[in-house]
């Protein structure tokens, strides 16, 4: 019996009005559900014997393949790199250096541009990127030290397709115009779901709330929010310094 089959018969005992054809559809539900009742202490037992081998798993992955996987794809990348998640996924001929103690997500994308000779993406040291974010590198990105980005952000350095729609169509590559560098200044912050427009500089210390879209360079020290991003609120250089010595 194929799926399909089998979803015809489903069918037909969910909507049948005969006692038997609602006692096989009952049935079909309980073996389906299929609710085996242990004792609570057993239910720990196995919860915490799931999560020891499927950390053991991983850590055996990470360390020992995904890791050294990912080093291999980069052109240069420091000490302490923790990847989590898988690998990230790379496309077209980019240029990637990693500095040290750097977190990355395996649920990434890194991307480079078709028009670019040597599109490079340039990752400083004790830096956070997020899971599900996208960097997109026309000419070049760079990420220096202690910069945190948070979950499904995305750095568009190039947009990928012309603006014309018959172009579009053929599948033609974005114009030289749409393409620009992403700087991100030492100490900034992006927050979930932000998008950074190509030709735009975050500066030092500069906090980009959840949801934001960076269309201009945001000057250093400033909290911007909205769409597109503005300066909302500045922040005292005097406790970021002392917050970044920490963490440096």
């Amino acid at each position: 019996m194929n799926a399909l089959d089998a979803n015809q018969l489903k069918q037909k005992l969910k909507t049948s009005r005969s006692p038997l054809g609602k006692k096989l559809f009952s049935l079909a539900k309980a073996i389906r559900v299929c609710d085996i009742r242990y004792p609570t202490l057993l239910n720990k037992l196995f919860y915490t014997s799931y999560v020891g081998f499927r950390d053991a798993f991983n850590f055996i992955l990470r360390v020992f393949f995904q890791t050294p996987a990912f080093r291999g794809r980069c052109q240069s990348s420091g000490k302490a790199l923790y990847l989590y998640g898988g690998v990230p996924f790379v496309s077209g001929p980019l240029s990637i250096t990693v500095g040290d103690r750097c977190r990355i997500s395996g649920q990434t994308t890194f991307s480079a541009s078709a028009h670019t000779r040597y599109p490079s993406l340039i990752i400083g040291s004790n830096v956070g990127i997020g899971w599900q974010t996208t960097i997109a590198v026309g000419s070049k990105v760079v990420i220096e030290d202690n910069v945190r980005i948070a979950g499904k952000a995305n750095l568009f350095g190039y947009s990928g397709h012309p603006l014309d729609a018959r172009r579009r169509a053929k599948g033609e590559p974005d114009d030289i115009s749409q393409i620009g560098d992403i700087v991100l200044k030492r100490d900034c912050w992006l927050g979930t779901n932000c998008i950074v427009k190509s030709g735009v500089t975050i500066g030092q210390g500069a906090v980009i709330a959840s949801g934001s879209v960076v269309t201009k360079d945001i000057p250093p020290f400033v909290v911007a929010a909205g769409v597109p991003a503005k300066v909302i609120k500045y922040i005292s250089q005097e406790t970021h310094s002392e917050q970044g010595g920490e963490h440096a």
